[in-house]
C-alpha cells in the first residue's frame, strides 16, 4: 500500500470553478507560449481545479466529463514540474502515464507534443500492435514521459527492460476503463515497481467502487475533484431515441440521418466487430467515405483509419466501443448508436465523442427489438425518460414492446421480441446541428 489514504481529503469535492486565465495558474512561460499558439486563453473547470494541486505536489483523483480538457489538466502541470526541476541521472521515464487503449495513448502523446513546442522534452509511447525493437531502444534512454498501455509495458517488464527508478509521477488516465478491461493486477504490479515517493494522479469517469479501492492502494492523502455531470451531463449534445423494427429499418434510419447536410463527420457504433465491417461496407456501397475501426484490425491499419478521419478524408467511422475509446476528432458532429451498448455507462462515453469542449453535437440511438432492455438501463442510469422520435415516412410498423425494464439484467436479447419484416419506407429531411470544438 502506498502510505495512507485520507478519507477527509476524499470528501473535498469541487463542483465548477471560477473563470481564470492560464497566466493565473503560474505555469512555465514556455508552456504559456504553446497554449497561446494553440489559441486557448481560459482553462476549463477540471484544469482550474486540478492544476494548482498538482503543482503543489499533491496526489489527485479527479473525474470530469469527456471533452473538458482532462488530458491537459495533467499534462500541463506535469510539464511545468519537469521543466522546473533538474532531471535525475540514469535512464527510464520521469513520468509514467498508463492508458487503457492505444488510441488514448496516442491522444496523450499528441497533447505532450503540442505543448512542448518550446520545451526540450523526450517522450515515447509503448503500446501493443507495433514492433518491439524501437520500443526497446527508447526504454534504454533517459525519458521525460512514457505513455503506455499496461499489457505491452508488462511484456517489457517481464524481460527486464524497464527502469522505474527515476519515476517522479504516476498518472492513471481513464482508470475506470482500464479496470473494466481487466488490468487491475497489471496496474498494481506496475505501480509497486515505482518509487514510493512518487506523486500519483488518477483520472476516471467515476470515483466509486473498484476505482476507489485502487485509489486507496496507490494514492497518498489525495485531493478528490469531481466536476459536475461526470456521468450524466451532456447539455451540449442533442439526444434522439428512435424505434426501429429490424436491421433494414435501422439501415434506412441511418441513411436518413447521414444524408443531412449538417453532418460533418459521424461515428456509428455497433455491438460487434463483424457488424462494424458489414455496416461499413454497406455505407461504402451507398457512396459514403467510410471505414470500420475495431480490435481485430492490425495496428497500422487502425492508425491509418484514425488519421484519415482526423484529416477529414472519411465522413463516417463505424466502430466498436473499445476501438473508439479516447478518439478526439474535432469535426465530429454526430454519433449514432446503431446498436445500443451492453453497459449503460458506455452510452455516455459514446455520445461524448461529440459535443466536446463547449461545442454542440447530435446523438441518435436506434432502438431495435433486441435493444429495449439496454435502452431502459440507460434511462435508469441517467435518471431520465426519453421520448421516442418518429421521422415522417420512417415510422415503425411494430408497436413498442411491453415488458418490465428490470426483468433482465444481463441478457443482450429479449426472447419475447422478434424481428418482423417491414414494408417500404420513405426518407425525408430532418434538422441536425453541430458546433466547433475545443482542444484537449
Amino acid at each position: 500500500m502506498h502510505q495512507t489514504f485520507d478519507l477527509v481529503a476524499i470528501n473535498q469535492i469541487y463542483i465548477g470553478a471560477q473563470s481564470l486565465s492560464f497566466d493565473q495558474l503560474a505555469l512555465h512561460a514556455k508552456l504559456l507560449k504553446s497554449i497561446n499558439d494553440l489559441g486557448f486563453t481560459e482553462p476549463s473547470d477540471i484544469q482550474t481545479q486540478a492544476i494548482p494541486h498538482i503543482l503543489e505536489g499533491k496526489d489527485v483523483m479527479a473525474s470530469a466529463p469527456t471533452g473538458t480538457g482532462k488530458t491537459a489538466a495533467f499534462v500541463l502541470p506535469t510539464l511545468h514540474l519537469l521543466a522546473q526541476n533538474e532531471a535525475p541521472e540514469g535512464h527510464g521515464p520521469r513520468v509514467l502515464v498508463l492508458t487503457p487503449t492505444r488510441e488514448l495513448a496516442k491522444q496523450v502523446s499528441d497533447n505532450i507534443y503540442q505543448l512542448t513546442k518550446y520545451l526540450r522534452m523526450r517522450s515515447t509511447t509503448i503500446v501493443g500492435g507495433v514492433p518491439y525493437p524501437p520500443q526497446i531502444k527508447m526504454l534504454r534512454q533517459s525519458l521525460d514521459f512514457l505513455v503506455a498501455t499496461p499489457g505491452r509495458l508488462i511484456d517489457h517488464m517481464n524481460s527486464g527492460r524497464v527502469d522505474f527508478s527515476r519515476v517522479q509521477m504516476l498518472i492513471l488516465d481513464e482508470a475506470d476503463r482500464m479496470l473494466d478491461m481487466g488490468f487491475v493486477d497489471e496496474v498494481s504490479r506496475i505501480a509497486k515497481q515505482t518509487p514510493v515517493t512518487r506523486q500519483t494522479l488518477l483520472f476516471s469517469a467515476t470515483l466509486e467502487g473498484q476505482v476507489e479501492k485502487v485509489a486507496r492502494d496507490l494514492l497518498n492523502k489525495p485531493v478528490s475533484i469531481q466536476i459536475a455531470g461526470v456521468k450524466i451531463k451532456h447539455d451540449a449534445i442533442t439526444q434522439h431515441m428512435i424505434q426501429a423494427d429490424d436491421f433494414r429499418h435501422k439501415r434506412k434510419l441511418l441513411g436518413h440521418i447521414l444524408s443531412d447536410d449538417s453532418v460533418e463527420q459521424a461515428i456509428v457504433f455497433t455491438s460487434t466487430k463483424k457488424g462494424a465491417d458489414k455496416l461499413a461496407e454497406m455505407l461504402k456501397d451507398d457512396g459514403y467515405a467510410c471505414a470500420a475501426l475495431h480490435g481485430d484490425m492490425r495496428q497500422n491499419i487502425r492508425r491509418r483509419v484514425i488519421e484519415q478521419m482526423q484529416r477529414r478524408r472519411l465522413k463516417v467511422l463505424v466502430a466498436t466501443d473499445v476501438a473508439a475509446r479516447g478518439l478526439d476528432i474535432r469535426t465530429l458532429s454526430h454519433v449514432v448508436n446503431f446498436d445500443m451498448p451492453m453497459q449503460a455507462e458506455d452510452y455516455v462515453h459514446r455520445i461524448g465523442r461529440t459535443g466536446r469542449g463547449g461545442s454542440t453535437g447530435s446523438a441518435y440511438s436506434l432502438i431495435g427489438p433486441q435493444d429495449w432492455q439496454l435502452f431502459y438501463r440507460v434511462q435508469k442510469l441517467l435518471s431520465v425518460r426519453y421520448e421516442l422520435l418518429q421521422i415522417a415516412g420512417l415510422e415503425p410498423l411494430q408497436a413498442k414492446p411491453k415488458f418490465n425494464a428490470s426483468s433482465s439484467k444481463n441478457k443482450r436479447r429479449n426472447p419475447s421480441v422478434r424481428y418482423k419484416k417491414r414494408g417500404k419506407s420513405l426518407s425525408v429531411n430532418n434538422e441536425l446541428g453541430k458546433g466547433r470544438g475545443e482542444a484537449a
